[in-house]
């Protein structure tokens, strides 16, 4: 009889990669998940090993390592990001902004920004608003999954507020209801409203900062 499997094996190696995979995206960086795994798999030698870490295993251990290397000052960056969040979503507020990601989930890294889904027809007004307020952006375009196998293309801005980077898309206004899905399970993507921004910042935070101009 053949030697059978060590499960327990695989379960190890695959906490290892996912540990990996978290330090990759803590320390360097790396945004998508999928080239945190490969290159994990790169580095500990085994890009043969079949099952990788899945993104909410990676997820996990991005928290972990949070809580473990420095929850003081995550806390603190966190409290600064959703700060600069609420400042843009209220200087946005005709384009119904809605915060998504890692600001909001709280699972950020020395890396993270600021992620917001507006809501414009034409798109372009987005970038009239903030040229009027002087701000300096660059267009982007982002592919987003709306259903399991259709992919779309949406565009968006890019810029800088009190040194935080803020990354705007932007989604005709019949996308209101219906989130992209999560790159971490596949589920529509979890958007909260200014409200919910500020109940979660505190009060602290929930009053608006300098105009988007400063």
């Amino acid at each position: 009889m053949g030697k059978r499997p060590d499960r327990r094996s695989d379960v190890n190696l695959r906490t290892i990669l996912a540990q990996e995979s978290a330090r990759l995206i803590c320390d360097h960086g790396i945004v998508d998940y999928r080239t945190a795994k490969q290159k994990a798999a790169e580095n500990l030698g085994l890009r043969n090993f079949g099952a990788l870490p899945t993104n909410r295993e990676i997820e996990a251990a991005v928290a972990e390592r949070n809580r473990i290397f420095g929850a003081t000052r995550q806390q603190e960056l966190l409290r600064q990001l959703r700060s600069v969040a609420i400042t843009v979503m209220h200087d946005l507020e005709a384009f119904k902004p809605r915060l998504v990601g890692p600001v909001l989930s709280g699972n950020i890294t020395d890396h993270s920004f600021v992620s917001l889904h507006l809501f414009s027809e034409p798109a372009e007004s987005v970038g009239l608003e903030l040229a009027a307020n002087g701000i300096r952006h660059n267009l982007i375009s982002q592919r987003l999954k709306l259903q399991r196998d259709v992919i779309e293309q949406f565009p968006g801005y890019r810029f800088c507020r009190s040194n935080v980077n803020v990354e705007i898309t932007v989604f005709p206004d019949r996308r209101n209801k219906q989130a992209p899905l999560s790159p971490l399970d596949g589920k529509p993507m979890r958007r909260a409203k200014l409200p919910e921004v500020e109940l979660l910042a505190g009060p602290a935070a929930a009053r608006p900062a300098a105009p988007l101009l400063a």
